[in-house]
């Protein structure tokens, strides 16, 4: 793999990680909107991430050579709504409240955010630290013919 191609695929995760922290962010600024029924109450995303496959005649010339098959990067194939229950609270005096006197809220989980949000900020941080690696390596070869 040539030093360029690391740029590509530490790019992929930086955008991956970036649409991941998106998400977190906007499953944590509705977390506590409330909603008078299932139907329009607000539920929590994720995104599904898939690893991006060389092209076929590069994948078969490093099988050939014994080489295992590689991804060229990470992209996000769709984000999905999380199909954990919704929280219903009985609060019989909100304006939200249905006939029975239940509010229903969010599927999102607080804690379970932070902790997404944490690592997709580090998994961002990791990529970023390649490129800079990969940044100051091609500079060392451009002077090594000096």
């Amino acid at each position: 793999m040539s030093l360029d191609r690391i740029f590509d695929i530490a790019g992929s995760g930086m955008s991956a990680q970036s649409i991941r922290l998106n998400t977190t962010a906007s499953n944590m600024a509705n977390a506590n909107s409330a909603a008078s029924s299932e139907e329009d109450v607000y539920r929590a995303k994720k995104p599904v991430f898939a690893a991006v496959q060389q092209d076929v005649m590069n994948q078969l010339d490093r099988s050939l050579n014994g080489y295992p098959e590689a991804s060229e990067g990470v992209q996000v194939r769709d984000i999905v709504e999380s199909d954990a229950p919704l929280a219903l609270r009985y609060e019989p005096h909100h304006p939200l409240a249905n006939e029975e006197g239940y509010v229903t809220y969010p599927n999102v989980n607080v804690v379970e955010e932070m902790a997404d949000m944490l690592s997709a900020s580090r998994s961002f941080q990791t990529n970023v630290d390649v490129m800079n690696a990969a940044k100051t390596m091609m500079q060392r070869v451009l002077t090594l013919g000096q």
